[in-house]
């Protein structure tokens, strides 16, 4: 059965105020996957409802690093961190360092040999534990550590610290019920626990009631949601709920598994006007040998005939993935598979990877490992070939308009062009003029232009005559300026439309919002 959602309390904890009585402060710091993100917003909510207030600068009284294990540098890039946090730790009395997350699940007790000044070792199962460890830690004047094996409480129902008024994370599911040969993540985050359809749905009303007009369903494998509970139609018959939802304008998920699309989601996409012309379906490789070897339940030809499928219905879909290069055994000719399914897929963007070894996976023990300079040539040649489609792509899309979600922090401003950015529907991201005397747009408002330029990873929409932007305000952008105005410490109106403030803040367990719409990776950190 699915577990049961009530708001998780977090008490306030006495560990969170100086002997000045003053608040601590703290920091989450985040590696990884869309989960990894999401559960950071929970981490804060959770610290900040014990009473912990978010630090100003990059020195913190407590440092919460929220791990990923999916690629093998994410050790060295943890204790890298863990090692300058120990300078720091020695010359800030009372500074305390926590670690959760994947790597924290996979390693526990490795993590206390290796760095004995961190002060809480904490898993995926129980988040909502980090301020009574941090609090028994202080008292006890010793680390702690404690690594459940299954889920306590389902995520959404923790405290949540909220960094965006116009785009949200909405978790539908938890764990994964695959064996992929190359994935640890099952071993991490367990098997698939499903939420119902209404508490998923309560979330989202409550998302877009605090202004946010688009959401992004997240589960390891989003698609085989309503498994726990018998309904194979579940997902489905999800995002055509979701097409009910006064108010909510953009609807994307990820990541679905090849295997489980089903042609009945192809049409609640292609039939959910708020569902957007959007998919990013993970290929992993292209070689039918390879796939059987990673115990990828598809193949090639399905693979495709998915993607066929999907642009008959909806001909201007933006299809991403990922893909997994060096896998063991893989030979020079499963390789060109995978380059003549890239080639014939045609995807907008592709997350590419070279294989590591990850300690517990089937895959690590594999004969055949692939020479690490054989991996990288063919890193090379599939990226060269995928930055060439991605352009290929994005040239076709010159000269259309595109209705443009304003975004805070995808891409950087630029005061030379008074250029601002923000995702299309299908997801491209989208660079705009603002052209002098017009309206300017905030965060979460939507802006209609016309593409002119084109990119392999983004769009431009420049004006040479000066005609002004086409900007739509909207209940976003209006929670945005409540935000702003509470920021500069201005009364919000008690009479404000949307009816919360736009500022980031804790909510009481199940609503949250999150900037990102698309998967969250390095892109300097190839490995995976």
């Amino acid at each position: 059965m699915s577990l049961l959602e009530s708001p998780t309390v977090i008490v306030p904890s006495p560990a969170a105020l100086r002997a000045d009585g003053t608040s601590r402060t703290y920091q989450v710091r985040t590696y990884g996957c869309q989960m990894n993100v999401h559960d950071s917003e929970r981490l804060s909510g959770a610290m900040e409802a014990a009473g912990y207030v978010p630090a100003d600068s990059d020195t913190a009284d407590v440092v919460v690093i929220n791990t990923c294990a999916v690629r093998e540098n994410a050790d060295n890039k943890l204790y890298g961190n863990l090692g300058y946090l120990a300078s720091v730790k020695r010359k800030n009395e009372g500074m305390q360092i926590a670690v959760g997350g994947c790597l924290a699940q996979k390693d526990k007790n490795i993590i206390l040999a290796k760095a004995p000044w961190v002060d809480v070792v904490f898993g995926t199962h129980n988040m909502g534990a980090l301020p009574s460890l941090l609090e028994r830690s202080r008292h006890n004047n010793e680390a702690q550590i404690e690594i459940l094996e299954a889920l306590d409480t389902f995520p959404s129902t923790l405290p949540t610290k909220r960094d965006s008024s116009y785009s949200g994370w909405v978790s539908i599911s938890v764990g994964c019920n695959n064996t992929c040969t190359f994935c640890i993540v099952p071993t991490l985050r367990g098997r698939e626990k499903d939420r119902r359809p209404g508490e998923i749905l309560a979330e989202i009303n409550a998302l877009v009631e605090d202004g946010a007009i688009e959401v992004t369903l997240l589960g390891q494998n989003v698609n085989t949601y309503g498994v726990e509970f018998g309904n194979r139609s579940a997902f489905a018959e999800l995002l055509r709920a979701t097409g009910q939802i006064e108010g909510l304008e953009r609807v994307r998920f990820t990541s679905p598994h090849p295997a489980a699309f089903t042609d009945d989601v192809i049409d609640a996409m292609a039939e959910t006007p708020n569902v957007m012309p959007q998919l990013h379906m993970p290929l992993q490789s292209g070689s039918d040998r390879i796939l059987k070897a990673m115990r990828r339940s598809y193949r090639s030809q399905k693979f495709l005939g998915i993607l066929e499928r999907v642009r008959a219905q909806i001909p201007h879909a933006a299809i991403s993935t990922d893909i997994i290069v060096g896998f063991p055994g893989e030979t020079e000719e499963d390789f060109l598979e995978t380059m003549r399914v890239v080639e014939q897929a045609r995807f907008a963007t592709a997350f590419t990877f070279q294989y590591s070894i990850r300690p517990g996976t089937p895959a690590a023990t594999m004969e055949g490992q692939v020479p690490k300079e054989v991996v990288q040539d063919r890193y090379n040649r599939l990226a060269a070939l995928q930055d060439r489609i991605s352009l290929e792509e994005n040239q076709k899309q010159i000269g259309r308009r595109v209705e443009v979600l304003v975004a805070n922090g995808e891409g950087r401003k630029d005061s030379d062009t008074n250029r601002m950015s923000g995702r299309a529907e299908d997801s491209r991201l989208v660079h705009f003029d603002v052209p002098p005397g017009s309206e300017i747009p905030r965060p979460g408002d939507i802006v209609s232009v016309q593409t002119t330029h084109a990119a392999p990873f983004h769009l431009l929409a420049t004006v040479s005559d000066g005609t002004p932007l086409m900007v739509r305000r909207t209940r976003s952008g209006d929670a945005w300026d409540r935000r702003e105005l509470d920021s500069c410490a201005v009364p919000e109106p008690v009479n404000a439309p949307g009816g919360a403030s736009g500022k980031p803040r804790v909510s009481l367990g199940l609503p949250t919002v999150r900037v990102a719409t698309t998967p969250i990776y390095d892109l300097r950190d190839d490995e995976r």
